[in-house]
């Protein structure tokens, strides 16, 4: 059992939360991940890890609660416990070779683009962060972003907070203006980072994208991770979660992802039969 110690509401569906998992926080990595279960009966669900302390023996997680797991997950409280966390899985973000980076997150991407941009920063290296989000009610690690990276800046797709533009003219704009990157690392929608790497393809510039996908045993035995690529089948879950951006088949990801839509729909909008209004998520 992995007990709840910190709990924070980061907006109207996305959790910050911290769980003890001492031999998970022994050797986790910025990058890696973690697949959990809230219950016996729960099904597997993959989450990258914002931190881990290894003093506290405790990791953590920000996450959106869109299924029916995260769901339930961002229903516990402090002192409350779930079943299984397994990890760190998944390969370490790369920090060696590099003098400059920036890091592209785009919506619920934030999340997982926090532990990247903050593993970069801790390894000495002058990192760049474009945060982008539809509207202000959506933005999320604003501060944290602010006190860990060099440069921060805040798009809106609406220009209600930060500057009113999407995170690749953001991104474009900064390569114009002669900031020079070793490379971008971008985490989000699979259509923000499709065009990322078309932006910085232009510019000779490598791009690395972290991917979640539909994912199950994390140990590459069931396949559900899958994608296409360099022409090849790799695994999210054992060759990743990190590639070469510009090897990934987009097209084949983006309508893998999407599988499983209305399944989601449907519990996010579940209604209890027996109250009439109680819900999996508020």
């Amino acid at each position: 059992m992995h007990k709840v110690v910190y709990k924070k509401q980061l907006s109207h569906d996305m959790f910050w939360m911290e769980f003890e998992a001492p031999y998970v926080a022994e050797k986790a990595k910025p990058g890696q991940f973690i697949i959990f279960r809230v219950d016996e009966y729960g099904e597997r669900i993959p989450l990258t890890m914002a931190a881990s302390d290894k003093d506290k023996g405790t990791v953590t997680l920000i996450f959106q609660a869109i299924g029916r797991s995260t769901m339930l997950l961002s229903q516990l409280e402090v002192g409350e416990s779930i079943v299984d966390i397994v990890g760190p899985l998944g390969n370490p973000t790369e920090v060696e070779g590099f003098k400059k980076v920036c890091v592209v997150g785009g919506g619920t991407g934030n999340a997982l683009a926090y532990p990247v941009a903050m593993g970069f920063k801790a390894a000495g290296l002058e990192v760049d962060m474009i945060s982008g989000f539809k509207t202000k009610d959506l933005i999320v690690l604003e501060e944290e972003f602010k006190a860990g990276v060099d440069n921060f800046y805040l798009v809106t797709d609406d220009g209600s907070a930060g500057e009113k533009a999407f995170t690749t003219q953001k991104l474009e704009a900064l390569i114009d203006e002669g900031k020079q990157y070793d490379r971008v690392v971008t985490v989000g929608p699979p259509i923000m980072m499709k065009f990322v790497n078309e932006i910085t393809k232009k510019h000779g510039i490598k791009t690395i994208a972290s991917l979640a996908t539909i994912m199950i045993d994390g140990t590459g035995m069931c396949g559900g991770c899958r994608i296409t690529y360099d022409g090849e089948t790799k695994y999210v879950c054992v060759d990743g979660p990190e590639f070469d951006a510009s090897l990934v088949d987009w097209d084949v990801l983006i309508a893998r992802n999407a599988y499983y839509m209305e399944e989601e729909e449907r519990d996010r909008n579940h209604v209890c039969r027996l109250t009439g209004g109680v819900r999996y998520y508020e």
